[in-house]
């Protein structure tokens, strides 16, 4: 396994984190606690969750499953989108994060996490409340590092500058939707994670299983795929995506690997990347993941990805998650 820094900051991240999504629902817990284990014996040491993942019973099974297997383990985890019915049971108000924090915490049977993030931008909080919150947090031991999730550039420039003249801990991360797929980060949160020494975090590295190649144009829904479990999900598969799919699937075969290992690789190539995180719900899943550590594309394939994607630098971002 390979190491990098989060961002500027000093804690060092396994270069493919496991993203625990489908943790609670299209992996059970026992499924998903041989997952964490096998991830772990690995040298994968980041792990990602949310306080709404599968209602919540990803924390719970990520708790259960690193009992006594929690030093060692980045531990990462979000709150911010909706999570429960009525006034303050969303958005990065002081009321809210300190509830959903302690929440967390329990169902994760941990006295800290390693990094937390606002999951989405509120624009009905006063940025300075939720950074002097997030701030206590980590003066308090419950929280170790801050990050934000799903901000635009200008929303994440605005909250480092009020951390920078406040005197207040500034966000280490950002976890944004990046792969060959949706290159719209480059535009503007590349260069200045770049600058501000901010390091990113890619969800939907494969998007979303676009990048597998288990998608076609003759069977644009295969037996329990994304597509088919997630109606809300076939908006992605166009002709454009599967038209990339199929390229990236032809240079993988010329490169001797799969598609998956191929996209990873090439994203690990991105500057200010610093880990990559993939959900599995099977440990073989996990495995095949894995193998873009052991691949070298060369600065030609590389090259060549970046040509047949160029388009995915411009237009709208593949996912992207907003309060309304």
């Amino acid at each position: 396994m390979r190491y990098r820094r989060l961002g500027g900051s000093g804690l060092e991240v396994s270069v493919l984190g496991l993203g625990t999504n489908a943790f609670g629902k299209r992996a059970d817990q026992e499924e998903s606690a041989r997952i964490i284990h096998h991830a772990i014996d690995r040298g994968v040491n980041f792990i990602d969750t949310a306080n709404i993942y599968a209602g919540s019973e990803s924390e719970r099974i990520i708790g259960e499953a690193l009992a006594d297997k929690r030093h060692g383990v980045v531990l990462a985890t979000k709150a911010g989108l909706v999570n429960g019915e009525g006034p303050n049971t969303k958005g990065s108000s002081r009321y809210h994060l300190m509830q959903e924090l302690d929440r967390s915490l329990k169902r994760l049977q941990t006295d800290y996490v390693d990094l937390y993030q606002i999951h989405t931008f509120d624009p009905h909080t006063p940025l300075e409340e939720t950074l002097r919150t997030l701030d206590d947090m980590i003066r308090s031991g419950k929280v170790r590092y801050i990050g934000a999730s799903n901000y635009a550039a200008w929303e994440l420039m605005k909250a480092l500058g009020i951390s920078d003249m406040r005197g207040l801990n500034r966000y280490v991360s950002i976890q944004t939707s990046y792969s060959l797929a949706d290159r719209t980060p480059e535009q503007e949160i590349v260069p200045l994670c770049l600058d501000q020494g901010v390091g990113i975090i890619p969800y939907f590295p494969l998007a979303g299983g676009i990048l597998t190649g288990k998608y076609s144009f003759a069977d644009r829904a295969p037996l329990n795929s994304r597509a088919q479990t997630d109606l809300n999900f076939g908006r992605f598969i166009n002709d454009r995506t599967l038209e990339l799919s199929e390229s990236v699937s032809r240079l993988a075969e010329d490169s001797g690997c799969t598609p998956s290992t191929l996209s990873l690789a090439w994203l690990m190539e991105q500057p200010a990347v610093s880990t990559v995180i993939v959900g599995a719900t099977r440990t073989e899943q996990l495995d095949e993941n894995l193998k873009c550590l052991e691949l070298n594309p060369g600065r030609n394939v590389l090259n060549k990805l970046d040509g047949i994607s160029e388009a995915f630098r411009y237009g709208r971002p593949f996912a992207t998650y907003r309060l309304s």
